[in-house]
């Protein structure tokens, strides 16, 4: 496995909608990352959870394609979603609870950020067929598919009879 590259503190790291009509930047390290699975960032990007990275504002800037962002503001919540009018990529998700911070998917970046997500939002929110770490085997006749193979079922003995 190639060693990850170093990156400067300080440093800028770079990410990008899919389409790259949008692409920003934050400086090196990220503040925090985290793995939300609010029912709310559940729609939005349209997947069991998110996976976050926060910046301080002062140290997020766009540097491409500005114009090409939508936003939609959650007036129950506080919150607001930006996204990439082009492709539909969620860009950034900002909260009136935290003004001095934004919040970026963290698949935008093509490097390390500087974070690792060791936290999780909304936990109590996971859906049960949410992937969790059981084990994966190849799927035969299927290159890159792997699944959860079903439990084997226990051989009853007598004494598992109830009374």
């Amino acid at each position: 496995m190639k060693k990850p590259e170093a990156i400067a503190t300080g440093a800028a790291v770079k990410g990008q909608c899919l389409c790259g009509t949008v692409q920003f930047e934050i400086d090196f390290p990220a503040r925090w990352a985290w793995h939300d699975h609010t029912r709310a960032t559940r729609r939005a990007h349209g997947a069991a959870y998110a996976t976050y990275v926060g910046s301080w504002r002062k140290r997020f800037h766009i540097t491409k394609g500005a114009t090409g962002i939508t936003r939609f503001e959650d007036t129950a919540s506080g919150s607001a979603r930006s996204f990439c009018t082009q492709c539909g990529t969620p860009v950034f998700y900002e909260r009136a609870r935290s003004p001095h911070m934004v919040n970026i998917p963290r698949a935008l970046f093509g490097s390390r950020t500087g974070r690792q997500p060791l936290y999780h939002i909304g936990i109590e929110e996971l859906q049960e067929w949410t992937y969790t770490g059981e084990p994966l085997v190849p799927l035969k006749g299927f290159p890159g598919v792997v699944w959860e193979r079903p439990g084997r079922k226990k051989k009853r003995t007598p004494s598992d009879e109830p009374f």
